[in-house]
């Protein structure tokens, strides 16, 4: 039966996660170069009407239509028909169907969106357009229906509070690849791109801490004592991810920096997703924790193996999504919500081997498809801007205009 009141708060939590794709948008444009401010924000907008889009005809029914064979959905939902307000039995039973759907489409906006930040600056629009759509179809759909729609990895006991697996770790595999395909920025390596506009970066922070309250807490979809956990979870993790990514940084190079706190914060978020509605607030400071170090960590990696992740997509969601995933099966308790399962902490080393499994599996997935597709894709259409376009910026010669006046 429909609750008004959980129903009331799945409505406000879409919206929150809505509000961090331009929050995202902001993020990034920050920390590119004046001249590709606009084409880096343009990158993550459109896909607010792009993948809508696909969700109504195609996604969701994919994701959550009735189940075939474990790996995908039917097309029952194609349309959305049969998507009415009357409740969803299999997935939601106290909000209506619509409510549900439109809530995970706001996370499917978002998943291709956040891999943008890594091939910042050098990607011409159109065939970017096509990767977005194609890997939503190809990646997004299946991994969301292999966890939350009935297939075989849920099956399995893989558990994703909110998107783990499902958001983070996909668009940081997919991050990596477009990475090695498309290849780094002109002068990589020979000179410092510096970030153009710090405060932005610091707005879109606040934003999308401020959405990831819809994120991670409206993943309980209802408005009870599983939001509450998984809300108090997402800003403790969030804040501890802050604190020890400056502390780290500080002790590392010797000072404190804006960029690093902003980058903190991102990963002990990212970290806390999976996890958020089936741990203890303590175990969300030590996976907040986790986040920190290990993604700062892994941005300091980046340098050593070669590759150009303009903005740390891999560093702080791909990592982030990987350690939060196995921190789950480490911490995991039924105390703390008993529809959940026991970490191996808590003597449930099957749980464990589950998390792993669904790593592997989504990983090696979302590796192969997106490789499969970059590839493809820019054998008919080359993702790389020209070295002329280039250096004069995506703003001028992917869009003809520019965000600031001489």
């Amino acid at each position: 039966m429909i609750q008004s009141g959980d129903t009331a708060f799945i409505l406000v939590s879409a919206a929150l996660v809505l509000l961090m794709t331009p929050a995202l948008a902001l993020f990034y444009a920050g920390m590119v170069r004046s001249k590709n401010v606009l084409g880096t924000i343009m990158q993550s907008i459109i896909m607010i009407s792009l993948i809508t889009l696909e969700w109504i005809y195609l996604g969701y029914s994919l994701s959550f239509g009735p189940d075939v064979a474990g790996v995908i959905g039917g097309l029952n939902h194609l349309a959305l028909s049969g998507v009415t307000a009357a409740p969803s039995p299999d997935y939601a039973p106290t909000i209506p169907h619509l409510v549900f759907m439109i809530y995970q489409c706001m996370f499917a906006v978002i998943t291709p969106a956040l891999i943008t930040g890594a091939f910042a600056e050098r990607v011409r629009f159109l065939p970017f357009i096509c990767f977005s759509v194609l890997w939503s179809v190809l990646v997004y759909n299946p991994v969301c229906h292999w966890i939350w729609g009935g297939g075989f990895l849920g099956a399995m006991g893989v558990l994703d509070f909110a998107g783990g697996l499902v958001v983070h770790l996909t668009c940081g595999v997919a991050a990596l690849v477009a990475c090695i395909v498309i290849g780094p920025r002109k002068g990589f390596g020979k000179r410092q791109f510096i970030p153009h506009n710090l405060p932005m970066t610091v707005i879109g922070t606040g934003l999308l801490w401020f959405g990831w309250f819809g994120f991670n807490g409206g993943s309980a979809l209802a408005a009870d004592g599983i939001a509450a956990t998984a809300f108090v979870s997402t800003h403790i993790a969030g804040m501890t991810g802050m604190l020890t990514w400056t502390l780290v940084e500080w002790y590392h190079v010797g000072k404190p920096t804006t960029l690093g706190a902003c980058s903190g914060a991102i990963a002990g978020l990212a970290t806390i997703t999976p996890a958020a509605g089936f741990v203890s607030p303590n175990s969300a400071v030590l996976i907040g924790l986790m986040g920190g170090l290990i993604c700062y960590t892994a941005v300091l990696a980046k340098n050593r193996f070669g590759y150009d992740d303009s903005l740390d997509v891999v560093g702080i969601h791909g990592v982030g999504g990987l350690v939060g995933t196995i921190a789950l099966g480490l911490l995991a308790s039924t105390a703390v919500n008993p529809g959940g399962a026991d970490g191996l902490f808590f003597g449930n080393a099957s749980f464990f081997l589950s998390q792993l499994t669904g790593i592997g599996v989504v990983g090696g997935y979302t590796l192969v498809v997106s490789w499969v597709l970059l590839k493809g894709i820019n054998a008919f259409s080359p993702l790389r801007m020209e070295e002329n376009d280039e250096e004069i910026g995506m703003d001028t010669s992917e869009h003809s205009e520019t965000a600031y006046q001489a």
